[in-house]
């Protein structure tokens, strides 16, 4: 459990992460797949490299290549069928570079595509809604869970459905707040206006009265900061970035997938289009290190 003080921000230890998709047997994999294999992330643009932050921390040994699809972010606007198709597309981009398993480090499209990536390729799938579901019905103590996420995310109601499934009568209070993202991407991490924003998102929220609140997107755990100053008060922050992480550790030694440990892992990260100042604002506000930017023209 890591803590942001004074409102931890709750992950769950190994063991109790759960993957989506893949429980396959391991012989499929490890007969025909190098464990030395890179594991592959995509998002729809660069905020999912705070699931990458949360790998590299936990997965030391494990060599990672990110894809953003930065020439056409956001997703979280657009339809159902354009996801599913942005989505297959860069899952197939990262298999032709050998990933022993995929990460989707995006609510949007773990909300949308999941089962179809499942269905179209043969490694093993780890998106981030389940495994924060999970983390934050092991919160919660009113069993009045709040999740806040894009427009997309949220109208997807993923989030409802996976807590449901495990617990019919946990009451979950969703929020959309697409102002958040576009905030996040100007660096105004710190700003004012920020937080007058999330004090607006969030005040719902706090009358219905969560004591756990989910954070849906990808992006927002770098405003793990000015959510606790808007909560006001003590709320568990669900982070699914590090829980999507444990989720990952798990399946590795479930599929026998894992690094041998002297590897050391690198990170490789490709762009769709040219990066803007958001990812130096992200390098930065995550402390990571990559070399140069590959550009990955689109199929």
């Amino acid at each position: 459990m890591t803590a942001i003080n004074p409102h931890p921000t709750l992950s769950l230890e190994k063991g109790d992460a759960t993957t989506v998709a893949a429980h396959r047997n391991p012989d499929e994999f490890s007969s025909h797949m190098s464990n030395s294999h890179p594991i592959g992330v995509f998002d729809s643009g660069i905020g999912g490299l705070t699931v990458v932050k949360a790998l590299r921390d936990l997965l030391p040994n494990e060599d990672i290549c990110y894809l953003g699809d930065t020439a056409r972010v956001p997703y979280g606007p657009k339809s159902p069928e354009t996801v599913q198709r942005y989505a297959v597309e860069l899952a197939g981009m990262l298999m032709r570079k050998n990933a022993k398993a995929l990460v989707v480090a995006c609510n949007t499209v773990s909300s949308i595509a999941l089962p179809l990536l499942t269905r179209e390729f043969s490694v093993p799938v780890i998106g981030v809604i389940e495994p924060g579901a999970r983390a934050a019905l092991q919160a919660t103590r009113n069993r009045h869970i709040g999740v806040i996420g894009t427009q997309a995310t949220i109208r997807s109601g993923a989030y409802e459905k996976a807590l449901r499934a495990t617990d019919n009568n946990v009451r979950v209070s969703s929020r959309a707040c697409p102002l958040l993202v576009p905030l996040i991407e100007e660096g105004l991490l710190d700003d004012d206006l920020t937080d007058r924003v999330i004090a607006r998102y969030l005040e719902p929220l706090l009358s219905d009265g969560i004591d756990t609140l989910v954070l849906g997107c990808t992006h927002y755990p770098l405003l793990a900061g000015a959510i606790t100053r808007g909560l006001k008060r003590q709320i568990i922050l669900v982070d699914s970035a590090q829980n999507c992480a444990r989720a990952v550790d798990e399946m590795l030694d479930q599929q026998s997938l894992r690094a041998a440990p002297p590897n050391r892992g690198e990170l490789h990260v490709a762009l769709t289009d040219s990066a803007d100042n958001f990812l130096n604002v992200a390098r930065d506000a995550l402390q990571l290190s990559f070399g140069e930017i590959e550009l990955q023209p689109l199929p």
